[in-house]
């Protein structure tokens, strides 16, 4: 359910704003949306596990929040990663 160290360095390498940066939104958006897609291919197997659906949900909450953050502050990059990361927008 959890992702890779490789992954996650990928993701970082891939999203970064400047060198060495792992706290942009951008950076927290790509790695919550990495989570996102593991749990929801878990939970498709085992459609009994609430606790892991009650996980799902607060990323989802969590990563919702950070978009709202990065439109209202830049709205370019916003467009930027919801295409990139193929997000709805609203």
């Amino acid at each position: 359910m959890s992702i890779t160290k490789e992954d996650k360095t990928e993701i970082i390498e891939k999203f970064a704003t400047k060198p060495g940066d792992t706290g942009s939104p951008q950076v927290q958006i790509a790695i919550l949306t990495k989570r996102i897609t593991n749990l929801t291919d878990h939970l498709r197997a085992n459609k009994h596990d609430e606790s892991s659906r009650r996980g799902l949900l607060k990323l989802v909450g969590q990563r919702r929040r950070l978009l709202a953050y990065l439109r209202q502050k830049d709205y370019d990059a916003f467009l930027a990663i919801t295409e990139e990361l193929k997000i709805r927008r609203k």
